[in-house]
């Protein structure tokens, strides 16, 4: 099976993976006695079953001359085409949609970021499982291609790290890799890596919800949502209460730091001297105390400022919201509307911005600029300050340290400018498409930052993309994919180098 799997193009072999995935929900929709449901999804695994079987055969063997350009071409493909696939049966199930809508909320799942054209109400069990299912795959694919495909490259925040060319791949920790595994045996070995950690968490969260006293669709829902930090609920969670919201804190700490999940994580001392897990404790930290001490800095007249169980629930709220959005995922806690209240911040709309734009870790399920690159920033100042007192100092800390305060900086930077170009082209083009300069911002950031609920969350009202024009949408599309994949891999794609022989 794995010489099999390695012999067939990477694009074929995620697309089969998906279309297995598809009798899941025909089980599903079987079990609650759905048949037109399980209809669209049994039809359609049988019929993409021979076409994926009939390209495999065709394409077995086949070699593209340069590995890295293929790889990026399969992420891409992952991310564009293979959502045409999934959107087929959710059509057919749906009856009331159109195929670019229903292409749409796949690329919304598969990209993680949870933006949905649908009320809860309309769609069934089934569709809502499909739905989390789609972005807990396209979750995991984030994690086995960041480091098999991406952190070969150089890219997607261990360019920080590495100090070697962007796009080239020879870090140390990967070089073996890189000049004796292809992408498809790399992806085949760091899915049976993975795949057991990513399956075992979802699984032990699924559980804890369920105890806590979720449904078991919502607990599911949920769990799934989590690990891949893709916020898709199907609008009727939230019965665990504060148990299930700190059973889901905990998992959301996957998306904060890879040490969490990898073997260069082993050791409690290890994880508390990462700088990607002492930025996240600050934020979440330095935030909520934030909003839970301007209580008594603006809005002394509540009645109930001195009680204590009000101010716990209050900083409790914040602080599960606060990494809600910094991991990307977009969960709002039900103690959120007592943080704003208490704050006195009717719309924190700039906060949740901020949160999603610094995003998680590298090689993470969460998007944004990413933990890492702001830490070798922060770095770089405070040694530049430094020099300026004693502009003869020896930073020291050692040649990782260094580098990252150089070179790391550097691209670090590079990549936020283009993080901000990008930002300025979105909402160039959603004023184009007709959008207001605040409605631009959001949608623009909510696209980038793959976190589909700061549409609701982050806005006085509530924007719906269901009834915005095809325009907008496609756009958010397109932002949705190069959030998700990165202005600097897209760019190394582009690069006429990359395409030489």
């Amino acid at each position: 099976m794995e010489r099999l799997l390695v012999n067939l193009p990477l694009v074929v072999v995620l697309t089969g993976i998906c279309v297995i995935a598809m009798l899941v929900p025909t089980v599903h929709a079987m079990v609650i006695g759905d048949n037109h449901v399980a209809r669209a999804f049994f039809y359609s695994f049988l019929l993409f079953s021979v076409i994926v079987a009939l390209v495999g055969v065709a394409t077995t063997g086949l070699k593209v001359r340069r590995r890295a350009r293929g790889y990026l071409i399969t992420l891409v493909a992952g991310f564009t085409l293979v959502p045409a696939v999934l959107a087929v049966p959710f059509y057919e199930a749906l009856g009331t949609t159109t195929f670019p809508r229903a292409w749409f909320e796949m690329v919304s799942s598969m990209t993680t970021t949870g933006a949905t054209l649908y009320d809860a109400e309309r769609l069934s069990d089934t569709l809502h499982l499909w739905r989390a299912m789609v972005g807990w795959m396209g979750g995991f694919l984030v994690w086995v291609s960041a480091v098999a495909i991406i952190a070969p490259l150089n890219l997607g925040g261990f360019e920080v790290l590495s100090g070697e060319q962007i796009g080239e791949g020879t870090s140390p920790s990967a070089t073996q890799i890189t000049r004796v595994a292809d992408g498809s045996e790399r992806l085949v070995r760091f899915t049976a890596r993975l795949g057991p950690i990513y399956g075992g968490l979802t699984l032990a969260l699924w559980i804890g919800l369920q105890m806590s006293g979720e449904t078991s669709l919502a607990a599911i829902c949920r769990a799934m949502s989590t690990m891949a930090t893709s916020g898709i609920t199907t609008g009727q969670g939230g019965q665990g209460g504060i148990v299930g919201e700190m059973l889901i804190f905990v998992f959301l700490i996957f998306a904060v730091s890879r040490l969490t999940f990898s073997r260069e994580g082993q050791g409690p001392r290890r994880l508390l001297n990462d700088p990607e897990i002492q930025m996240g404790a600050f934020l979440v930290t330095a935030l909520p105390l934030f909003l839970f001490l301007r209580h008594w800095i603006g809005a002394l007249e509540v009645d109930d400022e001195m009680s204590l169980t009000a101010s716990l629930h209050a900083l409790w709220g914040a602080m599960f919201t606060t990494l809600s959005f910094l991991t990307t995922t977009g969960f709002e806690s039900r103690a959120w509307e007592d943080a704003q209240a208490w704050s006195g911040l009717q719309t924190p709309g700039l906060v949740l911005m901020g949160l999603a734009l610094f995003g998680g870790g590298v090689a993470t399920t969460a998007g944004g600029v990413k933990l890492l690159r702001i830490y070798a920033l922060y770095k770089h100042g405070v040694r530049e300050l430094e020099k300026l007192v004693h502009p003869a100092s020896v930073g020291g800390a050692g040649t990782t340290a260094r580098r990252m305060r150089r070179k790391g900086a550097y691209v670090a930077w590079v990549f936020f400018m283009l993080f901000a170009v990008s930002i300025a082209i979105g909402m160039l083009a959603f004023s184009l498409a007709g959008q207001r300069f605040e409605t631009a911002i959001v949608l623009t950031i909510s696209a980038i930052t793959t976190t589909g609920p700061l549409l609701t969350l982050a806005v006085a009202e509530p924007f719906e993309l269901s009834v915005a024009s095809g325009a907008v949408r496609a756009i958010y599309s397109v932002f949705m994919v190069l959030g998700r994949l990165e202005a600097l891999a897209l760019i190394a794609l582009l690069n006429p180098d990359f395409w030489r022989r």
